[in-house]
């Protein structure tokens, strides 16, 4: 038992830096792509599109920030935990590895569309940067969630927990881990939508700008849910049996992977109505309204997930 948490311990280390990182350099590599093609295109825009990619790599780099951070705090720490207590520090493996990996990756998304977008309307650059750094902005949201919910963890990890209370952190993390991964893909595409087609139809840029906050609100709600329900598993009630934290375990992936699709749907359905904008403004109204209706029934899945794992987690015996 001490051998497997120690090595538990090591490995959170390595992996949330390890992991992170590698997911931003999968992402600043497809953003350095783009800037190149664009640069090919419209060389005449080369400072706009430098200036956009870089700070496009300086968000996406929000992931690998987090899980340095999160290493430093657990090297920090005055002694090594054992037994079950190393084994708990999966949770916060999960919490930050897990959105950290997938938002380091899709943020790039966004930026890849801006620059080529900057190439095909150079003179209205200022107004595709403000653009690229809002979606960009809201698509780290995950990543915060999910290191506030390690901090947690890390707070609650002592020695001589037990194998309940162990498996209670596991799912707290496990829980906003898997729940940001649909919603993370959704927002993302649709940024990348909304980039492109203010590139398509500059003048649809204030439509696609109001359509984009509603929409990515929307599109989000799920992280919200994973986020509540990790919050309650930390703070829920402690009883020492198997079966309790195999219940808790249960309520985190019932709402993890319940958020999976309807995140990445919200976000296809909201994509899909501002590729339409973009091409037919005067649509605008009727677009919105429609998008809105089906991202709010496709959302249901997720209530549904989230009233499941609340239930679990309330009527524990």
């Amino acid at each position: 038992m001490i051998d497997a948490s120690f090595f538990i311990h090591y490995s959170t280390i390595a992996l949330t830096v390890a992991i992170n990182t590698f997911g931003a350099a999968l992402g600043g590599g497809i953003v350095m792509y783009a800037a190149l093609n664009a640069l090919n295109i419209q060389p005449q825009a080369k400072a706009e599109i430098t200036k956009i990619s870089l700070l496009g790599l300086a968000i996406l780099d929000t992931a690998a920030i987090m899980g340095c951070s999160m290493a430093f705090i657990i090297l920090a720490s005055s002694t090594v935990p054992t037994g079950y207590a190393g084994i708990a520090e999966l949770g916060i493996t999960f919490a930050i590895c897990l959105p950290g990996f997938i938002i380091g990756l899709v943020s790039a998304l966004p930026a890849y569309q801006a620059c080529l977008a900057v190439a095909r309307q150079p003179f209205f650059a200022q107004k595709i940067l403000r653009f690229m750094l809002i979606t960009q902005s809201l698509i780290q949201t995950p990543i915060v969630f999910g290191f506030i919910i390690a901090m947690f963890i890390k707070n609650q990890i002592v020695d001589g927990i037990t194998l309940a209370q162990t498996l209670k952190l596991i799912a707290s993390g496990l829980c906003i881990g898997l729940g940001s991964i649909g919603p993370a893909i959704g927002m993302a595409h649709f940024a990348y939508t909304a980039c492109r087609g203010i590139g398509i139809n500059r003048n649809a840029y204030n439509k696609i700008m109001s359509f984009t906050f509603i929409s990515e609100a929307i599109i989000e709600t799920p992280i919200i849910f994973a986020f509540v329900v990790s919050i309650l598993l930390l703070f829920s009630p402690q009883q020492d049996s198997l079966l309790t934290g195999i219940t808790l375990l249960s309520a985190a992936l019932c709402t993890g992977l319940g958020t999976l699709g309807p995140g990445i749907g919200s976000g296809r359905i909201a994509a899909s109505a501002c590729s339409q904008i973009a091409l037919h403004p005067e649509q605008h109204s009727l677009l919105s309204r429609l998008s809105m209706v089906g991202q709010g029934l496709v959302d249901s899945s997720a209530i549904y997930a989230f009233g499941i794992s609340i239930m679990l987690i309330l009527f524990i015996r």
